[in-house]
């Protein structure tokens, strides 16, 4: 074997470490590698063992360097040439509006880049000569931290570039979803403390002082910021995020460049209802004007730049204070105990109140009167406490008990086998009679505009709605209602007309607004469309209900048990007027789409969300938030998110839009789309 001279080493060298960053790029700057990972792993291990036995020709951006090994004593401060200041925030399309407005004062027709802001830290990337010299956190603007020991095990850092230029860069430190959960699960087999969210992970392991902790959290960035664009010759931040690229850092790849003030508006709301669908988590959008020379006229305050604004997410998830504990009785008589909060702003709206569920949740999650609580929202469900934040406790909390009589009628509280809630059985319960009342016009059901709850319960107290069918004889009473306080002749009339309309509805919002336990509004639509008219449900046998796909044994009980209990009801609507056909199509439910599942990713061009979300259950399918071993198909949009990915791992069939399409048929042509 022929032994290698230094010169023939030192060329080697220059070698492997050419190969695997261009390799570190490909892979995660530019999500496209071009060797395998055991081509990868073989010239690491080749350049480990040559810096090994001639550690004078260890190279400053060696990707060895990326398994962290250097520790230090203390964190030094770095004070930047070019300040990093912070980004006004908003929190409203109005207030994205105003914006607008305010640089169009200045600047005739503006164009903007809008950017994803990512959840984590900030950071500077200084070179010179093409080679990573220096990473700086913000600190307070003016002066940050030396935080480069850490920043150079991040393997979408590029430790030297392919220019020998001097440069600065910033962007954002994250740790993406994926490494976040595995960290926390390791952490809690070893009975560590758990790391609230990724941006907390992130920030504790650039702040560590050895770096082979921050080495093993699998952090990344994007960079997203050139501070001194003249040298460059740079006009826009377009132009800027494109240098970057070519300089092999990682631009995040789902900016944009919009003129239109509606445009960033649909830029916001598609990454608010898809955030979740990244590997990465973001708290907003920031929109910067795109023209260098015109970010330097609008200029900026002692704070913040004038040609740049942070739009923030509504928050999901916020702290607040456990008040009281009270109990809500439901039109079945269910029992649910409800938090009164004090309010906080949550998800773009005040919250005073969440749900507890029932005693069991409130028992396992140990809530007691008092307590600090963290509460969340997703969509549009009602509040729910997630979690109590015991480390805020004072001593003086109230510890929970459950109540054994109803708080509307007294009547005694039962648990039923194997249900977690408490009922109150009593069927002339006020609560009860008015909850089902308020049901009954609700928007999913009978939709009678004008009927808010406490309209409803008013009604009821005054002695003018007692049953369902008291709405349909108000309009006998329309002198007394148009004299109470409050109303008048034009908000009566309203009232009574859209209570005439009502009567018009399609069978199925009759059938959920009847109230019948367990027939929600999916399974209504079920009933309405299999058996078309009143009549015919309210004749069905057990056998044949239960039959039914998505009915079952329990359901098919409690609709002949309602009808059984509830036929002069019916008998008296029917009389009064109410429609009792389905007036939709009838359906004959595609095969490729009865009985499955299906998951819904990325922007469809020919339809929205919910419109596909539509069709797929008018076809017997359903519609999942996760991919799964059941799933039958993901259906694929324009950029698409994990879900994707995920698909793929487990060799879920992908349908793009097109085919989705063509497999729903006949139901696509009838919603007017061809």
């Amino acid at each position: 074997m022929v032994e290698m001279s230094d010169k023939m080493i030192e060329k080697r060298i220059d070698e492997l470490i050419k190969k695997l960053n261009q390799a570190n790029y490909e892979y995660y700057a530019l999500d496209n590698p071009t060797i395998t990972d055991q081509e990868y792993d073989s010239m690491m291990d080749e350049l480990i063992k040559l810096e090994t036995n001639h550690p004078d020709l260890v190279r400053s951006d060696s990707p060895t360097l990326k398994v962290g090994g250097q520790v230090i004593s203390e964190f030094s401060k770095v004070t930047h040439e070019v300040p990093m200041m912070s980004l006004a925030d908003v929190f409203n399309i109005d207030e994205i509006r105003d914006f607008d407005a305010r640089v169009k004062k200045v600047i005739k027709n503006p164009s903007y880049v809008c950017e994803l802001k990512i959840d984590g830290l900030s950071v500077s990337l200084k070179y010179e000569k093409g080679k990573l010299v220096r990473a700086a956190t913000r600190g307070d603007g003016t002066v940050g931290e030396d935080i480069t020991h850490n920043v150079r095990t991040i393997k979408n850092v590029p430790l030297s570039l392919p220019n020998d230029i001097d440069i600065e860069v910033r962007g954002e430190i994250y740790m993406p979803i994926k490494s976040f959960n595995d960290l926390n699960e390791e952490r809690a087999k070893n009975n560590q403390s758990l790391f609230a969210n990724p941006r907390n992970a992130a920030a504790g392991s650039v702040r560590q002082l050895d770096s082979k902790i921050a080495a093993s959290r699998n952090l990344s960035t994007f960079i997203y910021h050139l501070p001194d664009s003249d040298s460059y010759g740079i006009k826009s931040q377009e132009e800027a995020l494109e240098l970057m690229k070519k300089l092999t850092f990682t631009v995040n790849p789902n900016i944009r460049v919009i003129s239109d003030i509606n445009e960033i508006t649909d830029y916001i709301e598609y990454y608010n209802n898809h955030r979740h669908d990244l590997e990465y988590d973001i708290d907003g959008i920031v929109i910067k004007v795109n023209n260098i020379a015109d970010q330097r006229r609008l200029g900026a305050t002692a704070k913040v730049p004038r040609w740049a604004i942070a739009y923030k997410f509504p928050a999901e998830q916020v702290l607040t204070t456990l008040i009281n504990i009270e109990f809500c009785v439901g039109r079945t008589g269910k029992i649910t105990p409800r938090a009164d909060l004090a309010p906080v702003r949550l998800a773009g709206s005040v919250v005073r109140s969440a749900t507890l569920n029932n005693e069991d949740y409130i028992i396992s999650k140990d809530i007691r009167i008092g307590d600090t609580v963290s509460i969340r929202k997703a969509g549009d469900i009602i509040p729910e406490v997630v979690e109590v934040i015991k480390n805020r406790r004072t001593g003086n909390e109230i510890p929970f008990k459950m109540i054994e009589n109803c708080p509307i009628c007294g009547s005694k509280l039962v648990r039923k086998e194997n249900e977690a809630a408490y009922f109150c059985l009593n069927e002339n319960c006020d609560a009860r009679k008015i909850e089902g009342l308020i049901h009954f016009v609700s928007r999913d059901a009978m939709f009678i505009e004008g009927f808010g709850d406490a309209i409803v319960e008013d009604f009821y107290n005054y002695g003018y709605l007692k049953r369902i069918p008291d709405f349909y004889y108000l309009k006998e009473k329309k002198q007394e209602l148009q004299e109470l306080e409050g109303f008048g002749k034009k908000s009566i009339d309203n009232l009574l007309s859209a209570i005439e309309k009502s009567k018009e509805n399609s069978l199925e919002r009759l059938i959920f607004g009847l109230g019948i336990k367990l027939v929600g509004k999916k399974k209504a639509s079920i009933l309405a469309k299999y058996y078309n008219t009143m009549d015919n449900l309210m004749n069905a046998k057990y056998e044949d209900l239960k039959g039914i796909t998505d009915i079952g044994d329990k359901i098919a009980r409690s609709i002949v048990n309602y009808f059984s209990d509830n036929k002069e009801l019916i008998i008296e609507l029917k009389d009064i007027g109410i429609n009792m056909n389905y007036l939709g199509y009838d359906v004959v439910y595609n095969e490729l789409f009865k009985d499955k599942h299906f998951v819904l990713t990325g922007t469809l061009e020919n339809m929205t969300r919910n419109e596909a979300k539509k069709l797929i259950e008018e076809n017997g399918g359903d519609v999942t938030s996760t991919v799964s071993s059941i799933t039958t198909a993901v259906i694929v949009g324009t950029s698409p998110g994990s879900k994707y990915d995920k698909a793929v791992k487990l060799g879920i069939p992908i349908w793009n839009e097109e085919e989705f399409i063509s497999n729903l048929g006949g139901s696509y042509e009838r919603m007017g789309r061809i």
